[in-house]
């Protein structure tokens, strides 16, 4: 008998939107729900930097697409496509930030469970700036989000997964989320230098109150046997 069944789609931006070009993930999947409907079960999940909370819909997935800035060691603004077993070799060589870490973790401890993705697609951008407070996309970043959502919707055409362009875009919800929610507004909104540190808040970052010693949490008991789990996931391949 043939499965009809719908795979069941997962469509994830990560990354945080306070920091520049680490902010692309999020932005790119706020554009493809506000541009486009789905018809089957795909969910559009704004990942943020939630890391391991993100572990039970990766193991609910059929198909993963993610999108992110990714330090490829390329010219900022390059975009490149990894799919697959590849992607937490990506994830893991060059992090941007912590967020990455923590998404590698979560792939590992998805798969540990034994619920992983069948098929995998990293939609990443190389990053130009990253350490801009408040600051937005770089345009060579920007001009990639086009691209970005063709390969993401061509990806799921070959698997059966189409997608309908909205006649008109649904509206940012600023109400909700503010300015932010917003690429143009938070952009247009945004500080002058003189009035806003760029590199975060230096009483902050110079305090000793807040020098900590980062240590992944230990989780139901898992970390150990996780961390031995992505020494291997790492080296594979």
């Amino acid at each position: 008998m043939t499965d009809t069944t719908s795979p069941k789609v997962l469509i994830l931006g990560i990354g945080n939107l306070l920091w520049a070009d680490e902010g692309f993930g999020v932005r790119a999947v706020e554009t493809l729900q506000r541009e486009y409907r789905f018809a089957g079960d795909v969910t559009l999940l704004d990942g943020g930097t939630q890391g391991i909370y993100l572990v039970q819909y990766i193991r609910d997935a059929d198909i993963l697409v993610v999108f992110d800035a990714v330090d490829y060691g390329l010219p900022g603004g390059t975009l490149k496509l990894i799919e697959g077993d590849e992607v937490p070799k990506f994830l893991g060589a060059k992090k941007v930030s912590l967020h990455q870490t923590g998404f590698q973790e979560v792939l590992a401890l998805a798969e540990m469970m034994g619920d992983y993705p069948r098929e995998l697609l990293l939609v990443g951008v190389q990053p130009v700036a990253i350490e801009d407070f408040g600051g937005s996309l770089r345009p060579e970043v920007k001009a990639q989000l086009p691209a970005a959502l063709d390969a993401a919707l061509d990806y799921l055409a070959q698997r059966g997964i189409r997608a309908q362009r909205r006649e008109a875009p649904l509206p940012a919800n600023v109400d909700a989320a503010g300015a932010i929610a917003d690429m143009t507004l938070y952009e247009n909104e945004r500080p002058a230098e003189e009035q806003a540190c760029r590199t975060g808040d230096a009483r902050v970052l110079n305090s000793s109150d807040y020098q900590v010693e980062y240590r992944p949490a230990d989780i139901d008991g898992v970390s150990v046997a996780l961390d031995q789990h992505l020494d291997g996931y790492r080296e594979r391949g």
